[in-house]
Parts: structure tokens; sequence; C-alpha cells
């Protein structure tokens, strides 16, 4: 069904997969984004299909612009906007905490006056913390170690105060996204390994053993519009893990090195040092499986594949660029 959809930080890393595919399933789409990263993150959809009144971008900071004019006339609100990896949090903890938690609330008061039909939460798997259990599931304590995750938490509590009759919503917590999107991020685990392949002939891996869940950006965006599609008996008031692998940052390294290998024909390094980042776990996606019918589609092989496709095609053509990187991006703008 068509629906009108906010997409809050619809021009950053998961928002470039998932526009896209939104305006391809016929919905309308507004945009509120800082354009920290630039427009042009959707000229290739709009160079296929043209420009079209399905597509409305507001650029704005939730901190500061008019969040129910924003809202008018919207059915669901997508709410990916933050400050998003703890290295870009620490650069500034006050800016941080203004934008993933302060402003939150805001987001989320004006989608209870507004009545938004639907309001999914972006949250991390990293809310868990440091955890023994061989599954984590979504009934297990949170137990967030840095203020990135922790203002995470602090967002989810605030939506379960709100009743759902007011504000239906969705908390979804995903595992560390890879591949190719238009807005690259070149500051994640596979990403990094692939692009240093590419570029560099080497892997530096930190540590080794500590396990992390990863998901493909295309699951990413493909259970975003199952969220948005799903009946509210379904999702409602409900909490998900989203992961597609968990590997450990060395079989991580391993896997780009034999594909980038295969793919090139070259010999890549792989370097070992010591780190004090030991954080660990496995994240469960059996309960949206079971309740949603949703599980992984792609995997991180195929997101390494992506990588090396968009590099040969010229579509990466400086993967030094601090625009791949969001704290660099922050530093280069000076934002506060």
């Amino acid at each position: 069904m068509e629906q009108k959809i906010l997409v809050i930080g619809g021009a950053g890393y998961v928002g470039s997969a998932l526009v896209p595919k939104l305006l391809d399933n016929d919905h309308y789409v507004r945009i509120l984004d800082t354009l920290w990263f630039g427009f042009d993150v959707f000229n290739d959809w709009i160079l296929k299909n043209g420009f079209t009144d399905q597509l409305e971008f507001i650029q704005g900071d939730i901190r500061h612009c008019d969040l129910k004019k924003v809202m008018e006339g919207i059915d669901c609100v997508i709410h990916l906007a933050c400050i998003s990896n703890d290295p870009s949090f620490e650069l500034n903890r006050d800016l941080g905490r203004s934008i993933n938690y302060d402003a939150f609330l805001k987001v989320i008061d004006a989608a209870r006056s507004m009545r938004v039909k639907r309001f999914i939460f972006a949250s991390t798997s990293s809310v868990y913390g440091l955890k023994n259990e061989p599954q984590v599931t979504e009934d297990l304590a949170l137990e967030p170690l840095t203020d990135y995750s922790k203002y995470k938490a602090f967002c989810e509590m605030e939506l379960r105060m709100i009743p759902l009759n007011e504000l239906p919503w969705v908390i979804i917590r995903p595992a560390t996204v890879c591949g190719y999107a238009p807005r690259l991020r070149l500051d994640l685990a596979v990403n990094i390994f692939t692009l240093a392949a590419l570029t560099k002939g080497k892997i530096t891996v930190l540590g080794g053993n500590q396990k992390r869940p990863n998901i493909n950006i295309k699951d990413m965006a493909d259970l975003y519009i199952q969220l948005i599609d799903d009946p509210d008996e379904k999702i409602v008031g409900q909490t998900f893990n989203a992961s597609g692998n968990n590997l450990t940052i060395m079989d991580i390294a391993l896997l780009v090195q034999k594909i980038v290998e295969d793919c090139k024909n070259i010999k890549i390094d792989i370097e070992v040092k010591p780190t004090n980042d030991l954080r660990s776990y496995h994240v469960s996606s059996q309960k949206i499986k079971r309740e949603l019918g949703w599980q992984a589609q792609y995997y991180i092989s195929d997101a390494i594949r992506s990588l090396i496709d968009a590099f040969d095609n010229g579509k990466i053509p400086n993967p030094e660029d601090p625009k791949y990187s969001n704290i660099k991006t922050m530093q280069r703008l000076n934002i506060n």
C-alpha cells in the first residue's frame, strides 16, 4: 500500500540504500537531513527515473526545525538520524547527546502530536554491551558500554513509556551494517577491510577473536520496507534484533582476503595488532524470523563483492576522501 514516509536522516548510509527502494515500492518519501554528506547520493536514481513529486527533500537539523510541520500528512516515520558510531560520539559528547537523545525527545513528541500511524526507531545491537551468553536475545538486559549505545538505550526507554494508541512504535536493533551504498561509509569493519585490501594490499586487524554481528545493507533496507507493510498486531510495541552473520573480526578479515585475492588475483596480507576493545557477542535473529518471517538474504561475502564492484566501476574514486568517514566529515565541517 502506498504510504507517505518520512525518513529522518534519509541521506545517510542506510537511507541512501533505503529511499530508492521506498520510491520503487511507490511510496511517497519525504527526507529530513542535514545533508552533511551532500545531496548527490540520489543522483543515480534521479538520472534513471527523473525528478518526481514522489520525493521531497527538507534540509534541516532535528534539533532546530519545526518537526510538526515536517510530519504533516505523514503516515510512517523511520528515524535513522544520529551521530552513529562511538568515535564520532566521543568527538563531541554534547553534540552527540543533543542529536541522539535530546532531539529524539522532540521527534517522538512531534510524531505523537501529529498522530503518526507508525514510528520505526533504529537502535543498535551494541545496547547489549558485553555478553557471555552464546545467543544475545531481545529479552537480555541492556548494558551499554559507551555513550553512543547508552543514549540509544535511553531512547528505547522513552519510547516504551508512550502508550501505543498514541504512537504505534517498533524498535529495531541492527547489527553493524556493511556493503556498498551511494552514501558510502568506510569506517565500518567489513568496508574498511575491503577497501584496505583493494588499495593497500594489506588488512590490519585489531585483536581478532572478538565476535561481531553484521548485516548487509540490502537486507537492512528490505527490512525497513517490511516494517512499514507488516500489520500492527505483528510489530507494534515490539523490539527486534536484525543480524546476518556473526563472525569474528579475524574471520571477516580472512573472508575479505580470500574474496579480494580471488577477484583481483593479488596477494593480500593480514597484520594483527593488539586492542583494548574486546567486545564480543553473537546476536540472535530468531525472534524476527519466527514472528515476522524475516531473515537475511545477503551476507558479508555479498557486501564485500558489492564494494569491489563499486571500486572497479569508479564509484569510489578516492577512498581516502573524508566524506566516507563520519568523524572526518564532522571535523572538516566543524559541526557543533
